[in-house]
């Protein structure tokens, strides 16, 4: 009998060990006043669901819970809002307890960048980067070389199939690569392209650092860059020349934003890393969304024709050219609104809040979900169709609910950039060309779009 009992007595334990492990993230993370929502597994919270099905994720919790809720993603306790006005209240008042909160894989894998920092040192990195590549930069210093390029880039597509989210991922990396290191060799590029799927893929990923792991191949990959971008800032201070490129402004004893060697290669990481992955998507589905509609096209051609047809022959378009491109700036506006290539952005609250009568715990991270404001037919009628058009008018493009670019003070320093470059690509690649999506090909759409066999595309002369 004793031992029957002592049986019992064990496995009535267990049971409740077990009970307790399960439920560990809801009884760790108890407290009154939090919104609505489940916490999921320990340690992994709801991460694996919350990557895996992205949108739908995201509404389910929201049918369950409202508009605000918690959850445990990305290995942090989060509250994810999903409300347009406290999303608008967070991303305006960033001084009132709430700071930049990404997940410790993006921070450890990106470093220390305009997206972690606050106060004092956003200040200073943000007025490194725009006078890198804020509006004044792109047009005085960047936008000949950009449109150099990207002819380049694009002369040689004629009868080929090509796949167009490698290219795009290759153009968008190559146009930002030569403004920073506009001297050093191909071969320097080729060390450094290889790596940043690493790093992107990285940056998703749960931090745990064991071999094999995306977390771990992403930190990998940042050690090599980190060690490619120092052997090139030691041979330039080794060497007398002048270099007029992004690096050289950064490295000068004449800049107004003096970047110690770690604030610069981190600066080289997240200009590299940007293009990369948010230039190159809405390239891809610029091109997606223009096969499917036909009108659009043809828009988007009478207005690069008409600027072709204003020039001398050999003369190029200039940034009047480019500034005068409203149905291109549409082409590009909505392929992002439709898209959505950017989900939402991420806070950290550096005490306890109070917003929209819930509790905000200290140190809980914010996932700001901008996505569904951009399918709300209040702002957008007819969300799922492409529409150009309806970013003629300004009034959408300054709505206060357009995060597109986010908002307040964290506005996207290379908006102006990114436009210049897709831009460019349109006008050279409808002017030339005309394609054929070959089908078949499934999309991923969340965390971050991507085509895994790729988009092939049939080019032909135009």
């Amino acid at each position: 009998m004793a031992f029957l009992g002592l049986a019992y007595d064990l496995i009535l334990a267990i049971i409740s060990c077990f009970f307790i492990f399960m439920k560990w993230n809801e009884i760790r993370y108890r407290k009154k006043g939090l919104p609505p929502g489940t916490m999921g597994w320990p340690l992994v919270g709801e991460t694996s669901d919350f990557l895996k099905y992205g949108s739908e994720f995201m509404k389910t919790q929201r049918s369950k819970h409202g508009e605000v809720f918690k959850t445990h993603i990305l290995g942090s306790p989060t509250i994810i809002s999903m409300d347009p006005e406290l999303n608008r209240y967070i991303l305006y008042n960033e001084s009132k307890g709430l700071v930049p909160g990404y997940p410790k894989a993006m921070v450890d894998i990106l470093g220390t960048n305009i997206s972690t920092v606050h106060g004092a040192t956003h200040k200073h990195i943000r007025g490194s980067i725009l006078s890198l590549l804020g509006p004044v930069a792109v047009k005085e210093k960047l936008f000949p070389n950009l449109l150099k390029c990207v002819k380049s880039f694009t002369a040689d597509w004629d009868g080929k199939t090509i796949d167009i989210q490698e290219k795009a991922q290759e153009m968008a990396f190559f146009l930002a690569f030569k403004q920073i290191f506009e001297s050093e060799s191909r071969s320097i590029y080729d060390s450094f392209k290889p790596e940043f799927e690493k790093i992107v893929s990285g940056t998703l990923a749960l931090p745990i650092n064991i071999p094999g792991t995306s977390y771990h191949i992403g930190l990998q990959a940042r050690s090599k860059v980190i060690k490619l971008s120092r052997e090139i800032i030691k041979q330039r201070r080794s060497s007398s020349t002048i270099h007029r490129d992004m690096l050289g402004q950064m490295m000068s004893d004449e800049t107004k934003y003096p970047l110690n060697d770690e604030e610069i290669i981190s600066q080289i990481i997240t200009i590299l890393n940007s293009g990369y992955e948010t230039v190159s998507k809405i390239t891809m589905m610029s091109l997606k969304y223009l096969h499917g509609d036909l009108k659009a096209l043809q828009e988007l051609r009478e207005e690069h024709f008409g600027i072709l047809g204003r020039k001398e022959a050999g003369e190029s378009i200039t940034w009047e050219d480019y500034k005068s491109m409203s149905f291109t700036l549409g082409v590009i506006l909505e392929s992002l609104r439709l898209a959505t290539v950017v989900n939402g952005v991420m806070r950290r609250t550096t005490s306890d809040l109070e917003l929209n009568g819930y509790k905000f715990p200290k140190g809980w991270r914010i996932y700001i979900y901008t996505r569904e404001v951009n399918y709300d037919p209040l702002l957008h009628p007819e969300p799922l169709k492409f529409n150009p058009w309806r970013w003629l008018d300004k009034k959408l493009e300054s709505h206060k609910y357009n995060f597109l670019f986010g908002a307040g003070g964290r506005l996207c320093p290379g908006k102006e950039l990114g436009l210049v470059m897709i831009s460019l690509f349109l006008h050279c690649f409808v002017t030339q060309y005309r394609w054929e999506e070959l089908e078949g090909e499934e999309m991923v759409k969340f965390p971050r779009i991507e085509v895994p066999n790729g988009l092939h595309l049939r080019i032909s002369k135009y």
